[in-house]
């Protein structure tokens, strides 16, 4: 009896799916359409905080690209990081070597202001910031050459807080980098480019956000979410619940995926999907109906053996689900014009994260930079074997 309605609960959701998929997809080719306002003559001075954590896959790459910004007013670049012997010390020395007409600034702290070991290196670096405008960008993000002026002009809007940024994946080497930037174009990107069509999403990513120093010392400072691990989150909430407005810009900025193991991959996926799950449980869980090709094979194993569905019908559900899957991942590829993955390797993408789904219910730890964290509330952590602090 279990099987049997596990088989007619699955292949309905995997219905359902497939149907969020087809719409999916008109977002996705809608959502390019959306203007980009021209940058004005004179731009604000900006200060761009890059925090930094050893000599990842790409990284002078990446930071490169926000040196050589196409932007009229004057770039203000602080590197942070938080050992004297990182690696990522050397990166930007080459930088400075390379950029020496740049203003590039390096911090190097030990200082700790909470658990967030990224938020209290952006505390440090933020006493070292001269202008009035501040960029946050994530150290494995890279940009093109008119996405500082895209963002700053997005600002200047009329009740807006603070700007973010879609971002795409970039495959790195190996296979399971490649693995991992699928999984953000196949899955996440256009399940934001959806919440955002259907006004359910409110995105403030750390691949970008943009604010001032004024709204940035109303909801507190840095400081105030220095025991978050989605930090990024915390700040677009304090910031609406001041009645700000968060922009995300009509762009999608790259993440250069640098996952070379599948154990990597796995830790990665799994604590931001329980990051995800504590800020919202009740959106988290509904987001079951975007793995209609796992369901679908739910619904075959357990229907092939009660005979509530028969073999033709689920397989037919589960080629459905996955043409869907192509024909969105092939929409989002067209729209933010992304080198395209070879759709062999979907299947097992799709499987994988649906893996990953089921799992991040079992269980409130994650493994972030080699420390394992706990979740007590909405996003917040403490070290595993520690109370919160008071």
């Amino acid at each position: 009896m279990i099987l049997y309605w596990l088989s007619i609960i699955a292949g309905t959701l995997a219905a359902v799916g497939c149907v969020y998929l087809v719409v999916a997809v008109w977002f996705a080719a809608r959502f390019p359409r959306r203007p980009v306002p021209a940058a004005p003559a004179v731009m604000p001075d900006v200060t761009i905080l890059k925090p930094l954590h050893g000599s990842e896959p790409r990284l002078l790459e990446n930071l490169a690209s926000f040196c050589t910004q196409k932007y009229s007013g004057a770039v203000q670049i602080v590197f942070g990081v938080q050992d004297p012997d990182d690696r990522a010390i050397a990166t930007v020395r080459q930088l400075q070597a390379k950029f020496p007409d740049r203003r590039l600034d390096l911090v190097v702290d030990t200082t700790m202001h909470g658990l967030n070991r990224k938020v209290s290196n952006l505390i440090n670096m933020w006493h070292h910031a001269e202008h009035d405008v501040v960029v946050v960008a994530d150290s494995d993000m890279r940009a093109d050459r008119l996405y500082l002026a895209r963002v700053v002009t997005a600002l200047q809007g009329d009740g807006v807080g603070a700007v973010t940024c879609l971002y795409h994946g970039l495959p790195g080497a190996g296979f399971w980098a490649g693995l991992c930037a699928l999984g953000i174009n196949a899955h996440f990107l256009p399940d934001v480019v959806m919440g955002l069509g259907l006004n359910l999403a409110q995105p403030c990513f750390g691949s970008t956000i943009a604010l001032t120093r004024k709204t940035l010392t109303e909801i507190g400072g840095f400081d105030e979410v220095a025991d978050c691990l989605a930090d990024d989150y915390a700040i677009g909430a304090a910031l609406r619940a001041r009645g700000y407005e968060i922009a995300v810009s009509p762009v999608s900025i790259g993440h250069a995926c640098a996952d070379m193991s599948a154990l990597e991959l796995w830790q990665h996926e799994l604590r931001w999907a329980r990051t995800i799950r504590s800020l919202d449980p009740l959106g988290y869980a509904g987001s079951m109906i975007t793995h209609p090709f796992a369901l679908a094979l739910i619904a075959a194993v357990a229907g092939g053996v009660t005979g509530a569905i028969g073999p033709v019908v689920s397989a037919g559900l589960a080629a459905v689900a996955l043409g869907c899957r192509f024909a969105l991942l092939r929409q989002v590829e067209r729209s933010f014009k992304l080198v395209r993955h070879p759709l062999w390797v979907v299947p097992a993408r799709d499987i994988l994260s649906f893996a990953v789904f089921v799992l991040s219910f079992f269980g409130q730890s994650a493994r972030w930079r080699g420390r394992r964290y706990r979740f007590i509330a909405r996003g917040t952590l403490v070290p595993v074997g520690s109370s919160p602090r008071t």
